[in-house]
């Protein structure tokens, strides 16, 4: 293929997805803005795009794909303001928000000017953000929704995957009330879960000093997602509410049974619970990427003497296998500590751990 993409959000999701058309379709021009003028000239100087522009107007008049990465309210604002511009008759319009029904109702004034607007979500992400942390293999093997109207046709959805097709992503076509609610489900409410763990943890902290110290390891991997961008989260929360709602109230039922489980202390049904729960997740698919970002973590046993994560490091670095993250769970004399590295992808963490086991005897883990 060859054509002028513009990419409307030059961040981790913008960034990536211009790095896959570039790699797949090497006679596109590549197009960027970012209201962020730093991003937009970083981009450029590490060859993520080909050309930047100073406004969208300028980038969208002759391109045939537009791709705004951008927040959801942010992002309903673009779509207005490119109702209004004389765009290519032949361009599809996409986005790649995390909510769709909102936002596929603002694209009505496209739609009447019959320019094709499809939304689209990719279900992947990074512990890092910003255009330098864009990668080619981000959405490799992740879930690509997305939400055309029902008036759209196959072809064009056709066109779209065939732009994406560098992604390697596993595209589901959708409705956008349906990719509201399964999000909400596996992701959004998800979060809402993970933020009130963390808010009623730090309300008994204040009188039990302790809590910090033992909420470490285990209890900041269940609840890490509570530290995504809370800005974010409350654009995402707020259109999405309808669905959050209902699972809430779901939520609160399934709270009083356990807690009725407890008054009546019948130990069979706990078991049960908990048994149940567990099948069910043991059960869900490892090598999938879903709707929130995976951790791809390594646990190694070190001892504790001056220099070992220098060493660890050391061993992966000339494999050449980049991390993502580092922190050490517990250390004390003459006991084992736990270091926890975060990796990229899981075949990056596969080649880590046969690395350390190649060059060390300390235990790993991974944790899943």
């Amino acid at each position: 293929m060859n054509g002028r993409v513009f990419v409307i959000g030059l961040g981790l999701i913008g960034g990536s997805l211009a790095l896959c058309i570039k790699k797949e379709h090497k006679r596109v021009t590549i197009i960027g803005f970012d209201i962020n003028r730093e991003q937009a000239r970083l981009a450029k100087m590490l060859g993520v795009i080909d050309e930047s522009v100073e406004n969208i107007p300028e980038g969208a008049k002759e391109a045939d794909l537009i791709i705004i990465s951008a927040p959801v309210n942010d992002t309903k604002s673009i779509i207005q303001a490119l109702s209004n511009l004389p765009l290519k008759p032949e361009v599809i319009v996409t986005d790649t928000g995390s909510t769709k029904r909102t936002i596929v109702e603002a694209a009505n004034g496209l739609k009447k000017k019959g320019i094709t607007f499809i939304g689209g979500h990719p279900m992947a992400g990074s512990h890092k953000s910003g255009v330098s942390a864009a990668k080619e293999i981000l959405f490799e093997n992740a879930f690509y929704l997305l939400t055309p109207d029902e008036d759209i046709g196959t072809s064009k959805v056709g066109l779209l995957k065939e732009w994406l097709r560098g992604t390697n992503a596993k595209f589901l076509t959708t409705t956008p009330s349906n990719h509201d609610y399964l999000t909400g489900v596996v992701s959004h409410f998800p979060h809402i879960i993970a933020a009130s763990i963390v808010r009623q943890t730090e309300r008994l902290s204040e009188t039990e000093h302790l809590i910090p110290r033992l909420a470490a390891g285990g209890f900041r991997d269940i609840t890490r997602i509570a530290s995504s961008s809370p800005k974010m989260w409350k654009d995402i929360l707020l259109h999405n509410r309808e669905i959050l709602i209902e699972l809430l109230s779901q939520w609160q039922e399934e709270m009083n049974g356990v807690k009725e489980l407890l008054e009546t202390g019948k130990g069979e049904e706990i078991l049960a619970y908990f048994s149940q729960a567990k099948q069910f997740r043991d059960g869900l698919p490892q090598k999938e990427k879903g709707a929130i970002p995976s951790f791809y973590d390594l646990y190694v046993d070190v001892p504790d003497y001056p220099g070992v994560v220098s060493e660890i490091t050391g061993y992966l670095a000339q494999e050449k296998i980049s991390i993502t993250n580092i922190r050490i769970l517990e250390t004390r004399e003459d006991i084992n500590g736990v270091l926890v590295i975060s990796f990229q992808t899981e075949g990056d963490r596969e080649r880590a751990e046969k690395c350390i086991l190649s060059y060390t005897s300390y235990g790993t883990s991974n944790g899943a």
